[in-house]
């Protein structure tokens, strides 16, 4: 595969590799996705803007310049801003790869970190020298100020040219609660919106605070992803009973929301309404009890992203998937091509 270097949301060439329910591959254009939807079929995806995560300042012990980008929170509601979980970075941009990046000074409980206009202070380190929790001063109205005046995009090596915040917002963005984009939704405009409507499938929305993707660090990375909160509204979770009760197929539109289908149901199997926290990590061994396909991005081996694609596919099936997307020169990363993998019947 090929990392995507343009941050163009919708490439009229953008591809979308199929793998359905009996092991078959095929290869579409991805603005056909919506012809791959039947009657009572439900397409989920995930409404949150994206933060502008990525701040830049010094560390007030040493002097030294940092990078912090925030990577969780406990909770979606808008007042609860004062506290982060954050990757700490040393010296440097996103121009630098990520594995290259090298680490901030000694960090200790206690210190500050000075963020532009923000001030925050480290609570505690999380098991990990560059993992930090972080409070921030002032009131949520000044936290959320000085995010939009100082914060940027968390960006990557990959993509030579900076972001902007509307480089990784969907055209469905509602609350600012992701970290990074879920980039999933990409996909999506109007145009395809429309095109299920008229193939009789349904369109829900929930709100995931969809975390960073590589911290650069070996070990931290078998930690990913982090917790992350979800809001499921009272609607969607009404259409994804109506779906599963008359036969249709709940698609899930990207890793995000299929943690937070999937961790709602984690009970009896049913998708209420309300606030939760995704803590699970889906892989092999995982029994989806919600979700039968995912529009997804092209995910390399080794990532949680593909451990993820794993509880959908049988480890052969996506090795030879994965094989047509190297021989076919697929993009990935969050500007890239995309992947509708249903889910593969059991004992087939």
């Amino acid at each position: 595969m090929i990392a995507a270097q343009q941050p163009v949301q919708r490439p009229p060439d953008a591809r979308l590799l199929v793998v359905n329910a009996g092991r078959h591959i095929d290869h579409a254009p991805r603005a056909s996705f919506a012809r791959y939807l039947r009657p009572g079929d439900l397409v989920v995806a995930n409404d949150a803007a994206t933060l502008p995560a990525s701040l830049a300042g010094h560390h007030a012990e040493t002097g030294a310049a940092v990078e912090v980008r925030l990577a969780g929170r406990t909770s979606l509601r808008p007042e609860d801003v004062g506290r982060f979980s954050a990757v700490v970075f040393g010296a440097g941009d996103y121009r630098t790869r990520t594995e290259d990046r090298p680490a901030p000074p000694p960090l200790a409980a206690g210190d500050r970190l000075v963020l532009g206009p923000l001030g925050a202070t480290i609570e505690q380190l999380l098991g990990h020298p560059r993992l930090v929790s972080l409070r921030f001063e002032g009131s949520p109205d000044e936290v959320w100020n000085g995010l939009a005046r100082h914060g940027r995009p968390i960006q990557y090596a990959h993509v030579p040219a900076p972001l902007a915040l509307w480089d990784v917002w969907t055209r469905i963005a509602g609350p600012p609660a992701a970290f990074e984009p879920p980039s999933a939704g990409f996909a999506l405009d109007w145009r395809v919106l429309a095109e299920m409507r008229g193939r009789g499938a349904e369109f829900a929305t929930i709100t995931h605070a969809a975390g960073i993707s590589s911290t650069g660090d070996e070990e931290l990375d078998r930690l990913l992803p982090f917790d992350e909160p979800y809001r499921i509204p009272e609607a969607t979770a009404r259409a994804v009973r109506r779906a599963k009760s008359n036969g249709g197929r709940v698609v899930a539109v990207g890793t995000s929301v299929v943690r937070a289908l999937e961790h709602a149901a984690a009970g009896d199997g049913l998708v209420r309404a309300g606030e939760g926290i995704a803590t699970q990590r889906l892989g092999p061994s995982s029994r989806l009890r919600v979700v039968d396909a995912i529009l997804s991005g092209t995910h390399e081996p080794g990532t949680s992203h593909y451990d993820l694609l794993r509880a959908f596919l049988d480890d052969a099936t996506l090795r030879r998937a994965t094989a047509e997307l190297d021989a076919r020169g697929y993009r990935t990363h969050e500007f890239g091509d995309s992947v509708l993998i249903e889910r593969v019947r059991t004992g087939s």
